[in-house]
């Protein structure tokens, strides 16, 4: 007779077991492995021993199937239908166009945004209200949202079993980013330039939302008995640096940043932010604020991998710390050999407790199986001797 299992209550399978371990940052024999968001549906077809054509037809399963049979001992973004967003050689040319990606006309509540100028304006008129409406709602509904949160954590480490561990997510976190993807890049960037005071009040009503955003998740967290670990996400660098002076940031952002972590920081959460670009200047600068690790790295730009592992927290604690195998240059471009002397290079220069393994960043289409394979195994290799 098999016994249901209960999520968060029952007892875990070793790869759970072992990513809770190393989020607590207990010293582990074992390295566990996050996910890998193949973006190739034949790769995880064959990856998942289904025949070629099964992940398109029923992608939660097969998408499910892979992370299990891989051994994925822990995830925190649930991206089951996300290959979709792409063909077998990247991005079709009939996506939707953003204001990021060659919208010619950016329009917002009936609004042309043009010139800095209109984005003040649009953020006088129309954002700041939104932001305070935003606000107001999550203080009216703090208590349905922290019951929603827990349902929902429940219903994926439900649907993972006991052997893969879901860590929050979606809905745990909130704070001041740059809005490029809502005005484009060279309104918004111009506007930070020529309108401070402007963007700094916009952060600061973001730093609002977001302190509330951390209030609801620290109770889900603690009251559904939540792994304490929670990612960050935010582009704020490219691969020549920081997107902004960094002192401007210091002034208008970091105060605001700082704010909206703190209750989730109060709540004994670790806070790790994912690494797109050169973010060196930043990382310091992460750390006085409370951020206890990082994921991703772009070795090429410039991420001091070794460097990083070696930091502590503002506590004197380790890093946590995600090593990716580089989704832009060793896997598309290496060789088998390449992708496992990187793993074994991630390994000897991590931290000693809280290493996990997994790809840089989600692995785009035109990855050889072979590294794929490889990556695959050197994981394993690593879940199952350790170091």
């Amino acid at each position: 007779m098999t016994t249901a299992f209960h999520p968060y209550v029952s007892p875990w399978q070793p790869n759970a077991q072992l990513a809770w371990d190393t989020i607590e940052l207990k010293p582990t024999r074992s390295i566990p492995s996050w996910l890998l968001n193949v973006m190739e549906w034949k790769s995880l077809d064959i990856l998942s021993g289904h025949p070629e054509g099964s992940y398109v037809k029923n992608p939660e399963h097969v998408y499910l199937d892979f992370q299990l049979k891989i051994g994925t001992c822990m995830l925190d973004q649930w991206l089951a239908t996300n290959p979709l967003s792409m063909g077998s050689h990247g991005y079709e040319s009939n996506a939707p166009q953003s204001a990021t990606t060659g919208l010619p006309t950016i329009i917002r509540n009936g609004m042309l945004i043009d010139s800095p100028e209109a984005v003040v304006a649009h953020m006088e008129k129309h954002l700041f209200q939104e932001y305070r409406n935003w606000l107001a709602a999550l203080e009216a509904e703090a208590d349905s949202r922290v019951r929603s949160l827990i349902d929902e954590e429940y219903k994926l480490q439900a649907l993972f079993g006991p052997n893969m561990l879901k860590v929050p997510y979606s809905g745990f976190q909130s704070f001041p980013s740059f809005m490029y993807g809502h005005y484009g890049y060279e309104n918004y960037f111009m506007t930070f330039a020529l309108y401070p005071e402007i963007m700094e009040q916009c952060f600061k009503l973001q730093g609002a939302i977001g302190a509330q955003v951390s209030r609801i998740a620290a109770r889900a967290i603690i009251e559904g008995k939540l792994p304490k670990l929670i990612r960050l996400d935010s582009d704020m660098a490219d691969s020549r640096g920081m997107l902004t002076d960094i002192k401007a940031l210091d002034k208008i952002w970091l105060p605001s940043f700082k704010h909206a972590i703190q209750p989730l920081l109060d709540a004994g959460v670790r806070l790790i932010w994912h690494c797109d670009g050169n973010l060196m200047d930043l990382v310091p600068r992460l750390l006085e604020a409370g951020i206890g690790g990082f994921q991703g790295f772009q070795y090429e730009d410039g991420m001091d991998y070794i460097k990083i592992c070696q930091m502590k927290d503002r506590n004197g604690n380790p890093l946590l710390i995600i090593a990716g195998a580089s989704v832009t240059r060793t896997l598309p471009l290496g060789t088998p050999d390449d992708v496992a002397k990187e793993i074994k290079w991630l390994v000897a220069n991590g931290p000693k407790v809280g290493l996990f393994l997994g790809g840089s960043s989600s692995i785009a289409p035109g990855v050889k199986i072979e590294n794929l394979r490889t990556l695959v195994e050197g994981f394993r290799y690593y879940r199952e001797h350790g170091r």
